[in-house]
């Protein structure tokens, strides 16, 4: 199995602290890598997870708060002085274009690599990328400017044919793609061999769903069904849910019954409010909830399996 993984950049919310960076997380899957928002500091986090520049072919912004994209300028400027020449695509809030055009006018003349910006309705679940591999698909949030998640999914594969049953027939590399594409094995006496004999299973297809600033949704579930891991903010604990009411975000606990109703395989936490100098009291909220929760923090990994 290819690996998946999620490296946390950033999970703290608007208020800047020593302890935690802006929001920023990098997917690795199917070989690829992309950029998942773009808060300040992004790009000094970003050369701490050993992942290489070049490897990001495109970047999501979730919304237009600066802990989500005041980092983006600067990092497409440095992918620019590190001479990048291959396309970069920023996916984002419509509402930018106009915004960014300007800023990429203003600052990016001359760069080495062409920038294409790909307008996101953030109001429809719909997939905005996809190439033979992988595909991804917004996910409408509600939060105080135009906002929306992402869901990053592996594409089915298939089966996989069986060592033992490729020595054991003899059977020729030019017919591999054949039987896994179904068919079945004549060996040359002319008995057939049922493709089920020949083959195991494809890996069951992952998925990751992330769930930015948002408040609750109670329907949000029925979206992001069944995801093998789901991130959703969880920037405050219960006592605070007035406050979360008022600033369109969402509690641990919250996170949770999302988690919990769509049947995810996992929880990550994260966005987390300035005031806690310990998250533990938002895990343990969730986990009551949810036991299959876990914090994100700067420089983890976490794989998706």
């Amino acid at each position: 199995m290819e690996p998946f993984r999620i490296h946390i950049l950033g999970c703290g919310s608007a208020l800047p602290t020593l302890k935690h960076s802006a929001s920023a997380q990098l997917i690795e899957m199917r070989g690829k890598c992309f950029m998942m928002d773009c808060g300040e500091g992004a790009q000094m986090q970003f050369r701490r997870s050993h992942v290489h520049f070049a490897k990001v072919s495109a970047i999501f912004i979730s919304h237009l708060h600066g802990d989500h994209c005041f980092g983006l300028l600067g990092l497409l400027s440095t992918f620019g002085m590190l001479g990048r020449t291959s396309r970069l695509k920023v996916f984002a809030p419509e509402c930018y274009a106009s915004l960014f055009e300007q800023q990429m006018n203003f600052f990016m003349q001359g760069m080495t690599y062409e920038i294409e910006f790909v307008p996101v309705d953030t109001t429809q679940q719909k997939v905005v990328y996809e190439d033979h591999s992988v595909t991804v698909e917004t996910v409408p949030l509600r939060h105080r400017v135009p906002c929306c998640g992402y869901i990053f999914r592996e594409k089915p594969t298939l089966p996989h044919i069986r060592r033992d049953m490729i020595d054991y027939y003899g059977i020729p590399l030019s017919q591999i793609n054949n039987i896994k594409n179904g068919a079945d094995w004549t060996t040359p006496e002319g008995d057939i061999v049922p493709n089920s004999r020949l083959v195991e299973p494809a890996d069951a297809p992952r998925s990751y769903a992330y769930c930015s600033d948002t408040c609750y949704l109670p329907d949000l579930y029925e979206r992001v069904k069944d995801v093998t891991v789901l991130y959703h903010e969880s920037t405050y604990t219960s006592e605070n849910e007035d406050r979360a009411k008022i600033y369109y975000h969402s509690t641990a606990r919250q996170a949770a019954l999302v988690a919990q109703k769509a049947g995810a395989g996992r929880l990550l936490l994260g966005h987390y409010s300035a005031r806690y100098n310990n998250e533990n009291v938002l895990l343990e909220e969730a986990k009551a909830v949810f036991p299959e929760t876990y914090l994100s923090q700067e420089g983890m990994v976490f794989e998706v399996k």
